[in-house]
């Protein structure tokens, strides 16, 4: 297999009231050693945080690799992922929530594939690793999720719901996301095994928190991301979600 080069990675940080983590989540990033040099910008986008979050943030666009956008009112995670991921100028994406269930400290494991060119593609698996406070709702949710899944499109994925996400530009390039709320995870992992992609996994440690503690997803958002799924399986190509005609599509630019 032949080494692929990285100079940048960008890291897309989507955030809405998140005044009590998003500082020590920032600093977990700019901790974090790339392999073989590799640079870091952070993109962050604030969708219509109304907690402080916001004059947080204002603290750290002075900063050379951090670029800090804000939006209002509020859009959506899936929004404001796919507006960061216009904006990168890296040769390799990440997404990092802006809590603490999921750890930078992963950034290089996550390369490691796709610097050896044995991917373009990468998951942190929650269910590979280790998971902590998970509750059993969720566990049912995400398992029914990843089995309709994998039957719809014979792969072997654990973990399509996971955040922590790696892509090759290029591949970004190539699929359009058309929703907005919480379905970005179900419709680009969706479109990428429609478009016969590969997706590698490796295991990664997870800290689930409580809805006291800001948890965000709920019942009915987990029902319309399931529809999503299904939705985009039944789509034709030439009518894929939008596809093509959606201005705000993930392409290159």
């Amino acid at each position: 297999m032949r080494k692929v080069r990285i100079n940048k990675m960008s890291v897309i940080v989507p955030v809405f009231n998140e005044k009590d983590t998003i500082l020590e989540v920032i600093r977990d990033i700019q901790g974090v050693s790339l392999p073989e040099g590799i640079e870091k910008e952070i993109i962050i986008i604030d969708d219509g945080s109304h907690d402080g979050t916001k004059e947080l943030l204002k603290t750290l666009e002075n900063q050379d690799n951090i670029r800090v956008f804000y939006h209002s009112p509020n859009r959506g995670k899936t929004y404001a992922v796919k507006f960061g991921l216009e904006q990168m100028t890296g040769d390799v994406a990440v997404i990092q929530d802006a809590d603490l269930e999921y750890s930078p400290r992963y950034y290089p494991h996550l390369l490691e594939p796709i610097l050896k060119g044995e991917a373009q593609i990468v998951y942190g698996s929650r269910f590979l690793g280790r998971v902590e406070n998970m509750g059993m709702i969720n566990r049912i949710a995400n398992g029914i999720s990843n089995w309709t899944m994998n039957k719809l499109y014979g792969t072997l994925i654990t973990d399509f719901h996971t955040c922590l996400k790696v892509f090759r530009r290029e591949v970004l390039g190539e699929i359009s996301i058309v929703s907005e709320r919480f379905s970005f995870d179900t419709e680009i992992t969706a479109k990428l095994l429609k478009k016969k992609f590969q997706i590698k996994e490796i295991p990664i440690e997870y800290k689930a928190r409580s809805r006291s503690q800001g948890k965000k997803i709920t019942w009915l958002t987990a029902l319309q991301a399931y529809g999503v799924l299904w939705r985009v399986y039944f789509t034709k190509d030439s009518k894929f979600l939008g596809e093509k005609q959606c201005a705000g599509g993930l392409h290159e630019h």
